[in-house]
Parts: structure tokens; sequence; C-alpha cells
């Protein structure tokens, strides 16, 4: 984890400028038909997202230019990006509805972290992982490659690969086997 203190000016402005296209240019085009017009409008602010993945016109990302895809990764409908840090979906990755990746928290090691003690740590789900829906993925966190992490289960740490994990801390429910 990383101590950046508080939010700078010129992010605030870059988000400005981005809610701004996400509420007129983004959010309104749901159909998959509007998949690549979406893809197009994250490439513009910085996303490194290939044409080959899929997000959601209701999936809300707090910064684009934190926020890396690779082919078929996808984010389902309703999804909170909350990328104050890099979030890195990688290949046939997929984050289910209402789920919610928050990239930052506060130092409790301070009394009033409000306009300071910004902490931030990257989120990875790696190929082939899965994040059911209600998920909630904390900073600093690797879900590791073919995971399952079940429905409204709270990840504070990392997943092993090929383990199921569920529950608030989330668990090792089992190991994954494929047949």
């Amino acid at each position: 984890m990383e101590n950046v203190g508080r939010v700078t000016i010129s992010n605030k402005i870059m988000r400005l400028i981005w809610n701004v296209v996400y509420i007129f240019l983004f959010r309104p085009f749901g159909s998959r038909f509007f998949r690549l017009w979406r893809i197009f409008l994250l490439k513009i602010f910085g996303a490194q997202v290939t044409w080959r993945s899929s997000i959601y016109a209701s999936t809300k990302i707090w910064a684009p230019w934190n926020l890396i895809m690779e082919d078929n990764a996808g984010i389902g409908p309703n999804v909170i990006v909350y990328n104050q840090a890099d979030v890195k979906i990688c290949e046939n990755a997929k984050i289910s509805q209402f789920s919610f990746l928050c990239t930052a928290g506060h130092d409790t090691g301070e009394l009033n972290t409000a306009y300071s003690g910004l902490i931030v740590g990257p989120i990875i789900i790696k190929k082939n992982a899965w994040i059911g829906a209600k998920t909630f993925i904390g900073m600093d966190v690797t879900i590791g490659e073919g995971a399952i992490v079940g429905a409204a289960a709270c990840v504070f740490k990392d997943v092993e690969p090929m383990t199921i994990v569920g529950g608030n801390p989330a668990k090792i429910i089992k190991k994954r086997e494929l047949k």
C-alpha cells in the first residue's frame, strides 16, 4: 500500500471531465452494439482496454486511466470500480453485477483522515478468475488465476489460484477442480 496523502486537484479536474463524458456519452449507450464505443471513450481517457473486452454502460469507473483490461475480460452491470490505484482484469476474468472493487482507504494511524492519510493499493484479477455478484474486493488484493470469489464475499487478502472463497471475510471453501 502506498500513502498518497490526498487526491490532487489535477486528478479532481480529470475526474470531473470524465464524469461529464460518462453521463452524456458512456452511460446512455447501454446496448451491446455500443460496446466498442464505450471502450473507445475509456481509451481516450487513458484506459488500457483491449477491443475484445466488455464493459456494461452501468459500470461506474472512477478513473479510466487506472484501468487495465485484457482480451475477453468483462465487467458486469452496476459494478463500481473505485480505482485510485490500478485495477487490472486479466484475460477471460469476469466481474459480476453489483460488485465493488476498491483500491483506496485511509491510514488508521491518523485521527482524522478526511483530508489526508489516503492510502491506495492495486487490485489484480488474474486470468480466468470469476468474481461473484455483490462482491467487495479491497485494495492491494490479487485474485489468483482460475479462482472463484462467491457472491457477496468480502475479500481483504490475496486469493490463491484455483481456489473458491466466500463469506465475510472471505475464507477458502475448497480448491477448484476443472473437468
